[in-house]
């Protein structure tokens, strides 16, 4: 039996790099992704995106402590 490893699905709502432009009025995401990551990120349904960073806000005060 061949099992493959599935990568978690990431969402682009609690990712760092999803950020709210003003003059756009929406949110959109700070890193450039070329058009094959692009057509995957939205068309794969377990592609998960390589430069998704969790939105930890609590993880600075951690390392202070």
């Amino acid at each position: 039996m061949n099992k493959k490893k599935r990568k978690a699905f990431t969402s682009c709502d609690s990712c760092v790099n999803n950020v709210f432009d003003e003059e756009m009025e929406c949110y959109t995401c700070e890193v450039c992704l070329d058009e094959d990551e692009m057509y995957r990120l939205f068309n794969e349904p377990h592609y998960a995106c390589p430069y998704y960073r969790l939105d930890d806000e609590y993880a600075v005060v951690r390392k202070q402590n």
